[in-house]
Formats: structure tokens, C-alpha cells, sequence
């Protein structure tokens, strides 16, 4: 015990007195674990922890950065005005109908086992689809037909890059039964619609206007990140910085426990249902590590090229912009602004600032070199 106080107390005063600190999740290890104490001798020890790493960015200025030219159409517009349709639709109960495209369908869902025996484990007792859209197992056509009350047995097989990584390779026979079925009663594309939407517009001409202009605005953001995208793949392939092994098991714990919070579902439940599928947790942050490795490259290479333009916001700047995105949502700017004040949270809108300053000068000192004509819809999608 003696021992170990004196190691603690002594590492305690020796790192606030030095530069190299380490890292907040780099706990210090000795490098010799069998030493003694004796009561003669001065005590000696070592510890090794990573320390933030050394980043040498390469030329960040001068380079050429490839600009895709996006046009809108009048069916992105129609598009548009298709969503806010949906979105201002009352959703009513479908009590005697069947289900149909569309439709709001609340199943309790399970998977089978090889003898058709419900896996309680995976039993989801409120999952909803909305028949042709994105799901979770892609259940959709599937359940077409079925009323209230009944039942059915689907078996779906995902291919190995499935976009759903505890899926990839799968083949899952699941059990559905219809709790329930609502549909969209959806309004009339006419002034009055665009009259429910917002005070601010007397005619659907007016909607349509707004549209165009969120559409192109919207545009113009995806733009500018594919170029920065472009910008850090060639920083990414002239920089040095090697990450540190901490830092890297760090972001992957993150992204773990932000699958299962995206599932609802602890970090433990998750391990088990990825178990049952012959999958362990090992092998899917081996997955993710390249990912995660080139995430903090660049926000290593980013954090230096702040530093090295001496580029900083402070909280006012911050506090003007939270009051700015407010105003454009007809929020309450003041209240937004306690939130982050009391959840400390600033530092992150002062983070988001300095960095769109930084590649703003970036890409100003950039040759733009003029792209491929893209359509909106695939802008959108390769942003996703």
C-alpha cells in the first residue's frame, strides 16, 4: 500500500510540472510491475501513456479541389412539396382495411431459429415500417395485405456489404404479426396547403419560391463539403501524424455505444443479439478501425492547421450564431442559448465556427476546377 501511494503521489506531481501530459483516456502504465520497496534506497520507477501526437500537415494551400455543378429542377421542387405534403398529414387509424404502400404499420417482430422457435432476445414488441421506406430488416412488401391481428413469416437474406453491418451476410427468418395500421390523410397541393405550412406564404407560388431557395441553399452546403472532402483527401496523403493506440479504442467504444443507442439497447444486449448471429464485438470494431483512424487524422490535421493560422472564436461569436440559426427557425433564441450555456456545450458551436473559418481560407486559396454536372437527388444521396 505504501508502494502504491508513493508511485501515485509522485507520477501526480511529476506530470503537472511537465509538457508532455497524457492524453485524458491514456492511463500511465509502469514499465516495471515487480518493483519492492526498500527502505534504503531511493525509489525509481518509469511509466509509459500516450501523448497527444506530433501532426506535420502537408501544404494545406495551393491546391486544386474539384466543384460539381448541381442544377435544380422543377421536379426537385415537386419533390420537396411532395415531403412537406407528407409531413402535414393527419396520420388516422386503418381499423378494417388491409395494409397498403404507404401505410404506418406497427408489427411485434422476432427472429426464428432453424426450428421456427421465436429467439426472444431479438423480440421488438412496437416495430414500425412505413411501408416503402428504410427499415431496419427492410420489411415492406412483405406485409402487404395483411389486416389487423394476423401473422406472417418472412425470410430475408442481406448481402455482405448491406448497409446494416450486423446484418451483412444473412439470412434471418422473422415473425410478424400486424398490431396496428394508420394511414396519411394528405392535403391538397393549393394555396391553402401553403397557408397551413406557414403565415409567411398566401399562395402556393410563394412555398414554391421558398422551396427553391432551401433547395438551393442546401446545395450549395453539400457542394462546399464535397469540397473539403476533396481538400482532406490530399491533406490525408501529405500529412504525417500517426494516432495513438488510446485514441483510436477510444473513438471505437464511442461508435459501439452509439450503435446501441441507435437500437435502444445496451452496449451489453447488443453484444449478446451480435453473438447469436456468429459475430463477436472484437471483429466489428476490427471493422470499424480504419474508418475510425482516418476520422481522427483529420481532425488531428484540422485541430493543427487552427493552431497554425492561430485561428480562434470566442463565446460571443458562438452565442451570435446560436441566436442566428434560432431566428431562421422562428425558435426561441434566448432559451436556446441557456441550453448550451448550462450544458456547457459552446465549446462545441466555437469548435464548428473556427473550423468553417479555417477551410474557408483554405478553399479560397484553392484553385476550383469545374466538375461533372450532378443532379440534385444524386447530391443528396452521395452526401448520405
Amino acid at each position: 500500500e505504501a508502494l502504491q501511494e508513493i508511485i501515485e503521489s509522485a507520477l501526480e506531481e511529476t506530470l503537472q510540472n511537465i509538457e508532455e501530459r497524457p492524453l485524458p483516456y491514456a492511463r500511465p502504465t509502469l514499465v516495471d510491475e515487480d518493483l519492492e520497496l526498500d527502505l534504503e534506497e531511493d525509489l525509481t520507477f518509469s511509466v509509459t501513456y500516450d501523448v497527444y501526437p506530433e501532426v506535420t500537415p502537408g501544404p494545406a494551400k495551393g491546391l486544386t479541389v474539384t466543384e460539381p455543378k448541381v442544377k435544380i429542377t422543377k421536379a426537385d421542387e415537386d419533390n420537396e412539396l411532395e415531403e412537406l405534403r407528407q409531413k402535414n398529414s393527419l396520420v388516422v387509424e386503418k381499423e378494417d382495411g388491409a395494409v397498403a404502400a404507404g401505410d404506418i404499420v406497427t408489427l411485434t417482430v422476432t427472429e426464428l431459429d432453424e426450428e421456427d422457435k421465436p429467439l426472444e432476445e431479438t423480440r421488438q414488441e412496437s416495430y414500425q415500417v412505413v411501408v416503402g421506406q428504410p427499415n431496419y430488416y427492410e420489411i415492406n412488401e412483405e406485409i402487404i395485405g395483411l389486416k389487423q391481428g394476423e401473422s406472417t413469416v418472412i425470410e430475408k437474406s442481406y448481402d455482405q456489404d448491406h448497409q446494416t453491418q450486423s446484418l451483412q451476410g444473412r439470412t434471418v427468418k422473422l415473425g410478424a404479426s400486424v398490431i396496428q395500421i394508420k394511414m396519411r390523410d394528405i392535403p391538397d397541393l393549393d394555396d391553402e396547403f401553403a397557408q397551413d405550412v406557414s403565415d409567411e406564404f398566401e399562395t402556393l407560388q410563394d412555398l414554391r419560391k421558398d422551396v427553391r431557395k432551401r433547395l438551393e441553399k442546401t446545395a450549395t452546403e453539400r457542394v462546399r463539403g464535397m469540397k473539403i472532402d476533396d481538400l482532406m483527401k490530399q491533406l490525408l496523403e501529405s500529412s504525417t501524424v500517426s494516432v495513438p493506440a488510446s485514441m483510436i479504442e477510444t473513438e471505437l467504444e464511442s461508435s459501439w455505444r452509439g450503435m446501441a443507442e441507435q437500437y435502444r439497447i445496451s452496449p451489453e444486449q447488443l453484444q449478446q443479439l451480435l453473438e447469436m448471429q456468429g459475430r463477436t464485438r472484437e471483429q466489428i470494431l476490427q471493422e470499424w478501425r480504419p474508418a475510425a483512424t482516418e476520422r481522427l487524422k483529420r481532425s488531428l490535421i484540422v485541430q493543427e492547421l487552427m493552431k497554425q493560422e492561430e485561428i480562434t472564436v470566442d463565446e460571443e461569436a458562438a452565442i451570435a450564431q446560436i441566436r442566428e440559426d434560432a431566428a431562421e427557425r422562428n425558435a426561441d433564441a434566448e432559451r436556446i442559448v441557456e441550453y448550451y450555456r448550462s450544458n456547457n456545450m459552446l465549446s462545441y458551436v466555437q469548435q464548428e465556427l473556427a473550423e468553417r473559418k479555417l477551410f474557408d481560407n483554405l478553399l479560397e486559396a484553392s484553385t476550383i476546377k469545374a466538375g461533372a454536372a450532378i443532379k440534385y437527388v444524386d447530391l443528396i444521396k452521395e452526401n448520405e
